[in-house]
């Protein structure tokens, strides 16, 4: 099993559901990089479950750094955090060992490790493992935006509900980045929790879309081909479990337009090179051209829902039926916002050190 992410710098992951504790690993940071506790707690507290909308597990995900941190900096060292598990119940999961839940990677985690597999709560493949990936994400996004490069995700479309686009990037950014649930119509926020509340007193869910900005990139990031800018971001997206489909500017609909309206012309604007559309997402030939990344990941329907669905017992080989019991999410749209941002941090540190090298990270 490969847990890494990155090359000059990475993230490595580790832990189960249901076991001691998770975490992550973070390497190739540079020494002297002030490390913000009360702000990976924050981003932390913004992957936790709100109301009705979510599971009814409580995690009071306090973390702590066991290395790499001295006197609130960075040592140059990997930084490794770990995040005890206090409110498991495992015994949900014992009692139905065998019967591959719909949507979930039991089968294919039992045929791969050979029955090895820690399957409480889905073990290594929960989104539980996702909070070591904020808590290492904060610690890039601050640094990142000590360089003036900043992260934003709002919930672009859950549950049939369309939130309002993005305008004022900055101040949008801003705005996102203390809200639980990640709109920028507040009204059109509370149609999309009403919707997701009544999926799940049906023992159903729902998925959405989750739309990213990120403002302040260098021009000329990212490599033509296998590390482009979209080649690097979306292997990190695709990487949380939930996340089904990618696209950055226009996107799929770019198929349905001209070359003359998807092209982006170029202009010049008190003396700064910028494009007066958008289309190709802020990135031309894999390289940042100075205008916002947008891009946009699809999150699918949470799989457990406490619906009757048919599947099969691949310990006895034969065909069943299963009901999911215990706690879950009707929908993890929001937040999984806060894990786009985390994992986007992390992968643009690898590309920025790719072409500046990793002392440029630190802090100036």
């Amino acid at each position: 099993m490969k847990n890494t992410l990155g090359n000059n710098v990475s993230v490595t992951l580790f832990g189960e559901s249901h076991g001691t504790a998770i975490g992550a690993v973070v390497d190739g940071l540079p020494a002297g990089i002030s490390v913000n506790e009360d702000f990976i707690s924050h981003q932390l507290d913004l992957r936790r479950p709100v109301g009705k909308i979510s599971t009814p597990r409580k995690e009071a995900d306090k973390f702590n750094i066991v290395s790499g941190v001295f006197n609130g900096k960075t040592t140059g060292t990997p930084i490794c955090i770990v995040i005890p598990n206090e409110n498991t119940q495992s015994k949900d999961y014992s009692k139905t060992y065998g019967k591959a839940r719909p949507g979930h990677a039991d089968y294919t985690a039992f045929c791969k490790y050979n029955g090895c597999e820690d399957y409480r709560g889905g073990g290594h493949f929960s989104g539980r493992i996702t909070a070591g990936l904020v808590a290492a994400g904060a610690i890039a996004i601050d640094l990142l935006s000590k360089k003036g490069v900043k992260i934003g995700t709002h919930i672009s479309k859950c549950a049939g509900v369309e939130d309002d686009s993005f305008t004022e990037y900055e101040s949008n950014i801003n705005t996102l980045s203390d809200k639980m649930f990640a709109v920028l119509n507040d009204e059109k926020g509370g149609q999309m929790i009403k919707n997701i509340e009544n999926a799940g007193a049906q023992g159903d869910s729902v998925g959405g879309i989750l739309e990213t900005a990120v403002i302040g990139l260098p021009v000329g990031v990212g490599e033509p081909w296998f590390d482009s800018v979209e080649s690097v971001i979306s292997h990190a997206l695709f990487s949380i479990p939930a996340v089904k489909g990618v696209e950055f500017g226009a996107g799929f609909s770019c198929a349905d337009m001209l070359g003359s309206k998807m092209n982006d012309c170029f202009t010049v604007t008190d003396g700064k090179i910028t494009t007066k559309t958008n289309n190709n997402g802020g990135i031309n030939g894999g390289i940042t051209n100075g205008m916002p990344v947008i891009f946009r990941c699809a999150i699918k329907p949470t799989p457990s829902i406490s619906k009757e669905q048919e599947t099969v017992d691949f310990i006895k080989k034969e065909n069943t039926t299963l009901s999911v019991n215990g706690r879950h999410d009707p929908c993890i749209v929001h937040r999984a916002r806060v894990v786009v941002d985390s994992i986007t941090a992390l992968a643009l540190c690898d590309l920025l050190s790719q072409k500046f090298g990793t002392d440029w990270l630190g802090d100036n």
